[in-house]
């Protein structure tokens, strides 16, 4: 296994996702998450909407990184919500300017070009291709990232036994595995064709959640 695969998965990386609980804490809040059982219902529905929709984003910039603008497009049209877009695009900047110390290339310093920031899992396909990891390491990356910051969020969240918390993530390593590899295969694709999976209570709790005074998450 790649060593750069590991660093990238590392929740240590300084890309700003610890500061991020990927809807989490919304739902931790408004009562739909409250315990283990739970948490496991809402990390597989967000792995197989949008962890899907990101993972596949992640390996097609990773396949093609120069066309980063136009796969970037996509994915901001299959974000309905303006809180997420924002949460997205900042998480974006952030991986791109660990990524510029890091694995310095002409793709990452486009990246940085860019006037908005990209989309995280577009950043993340573009870093990844710099770090010379494969499209479906991308997704795999991608994918692991939808469930291991929402739940190492709710350690902090909920209080629960992060032995536990992590028996959850490796109890989900089949799904994890099953989602890189269908989102793999949708990036082989024209970026038009890339999946659309909706999570539309994600997209509500994201404006509920960016309303608050005060939070312990960014999103």
């Amino acid at each position: 296994m790649k060593a750069q695969l590991l660093i990238l998965a590392d929740g240590r990386f300084p890309s700003g996702g610890h500061a991020h609980s990927g809807g989490l804490e919304a739902a931790v809040v408004r009562k739909r998450v409250s315990d283990l059982d739970s948490l496991r219902r809402f990390l597989i529905g967000r792995l197989y909407t949008s962890g899907l929709v990101g993972a596949a984003f992640a390996a097609a910039a990773c396949a093609d990184p120069g066309s980063m603008d136009g796969i970037d497009e996509e994915l901001d049209a299959r974000t309905p919500s303006p809180a997420l877009r924002l949460a997205s695009r900042r998480q974006g900047r952030s991986l791109w300017r660990a990524a510029a110390v890091v694995w310095p290339g002409p793709h990452v310093t486009k990246a940085g070009a860019v006037r908005k920031g990209l989309h995280q899992p577009v950043a993340l396909g573009v870093v990844a291709e710099a770090a010379g990891c494969t499209p479906g390491e991308s997704a795999a990356i991608s994918a692991y990232h939808a469930v291991s910051g929402p739940a190492s969020a709710a350690v902090r969240l909920l209080g629960l036994d992060p032995y536990q918390v992590h028996g959850l993530i490796a109890a989900l390593g089949d799904d994890i595995d099953r989602v890189a590899q269908a989102a793999t295969e949708a990036a082989r694709g024209p970026a038009a064709d890339l999946p659309a999976a909706s999570s539309p209570l994600l997209d509500v709790s994201a404006e509920d959640h960016a309303a608050w005074e005060v939070r312990l998450f960014a999103s």
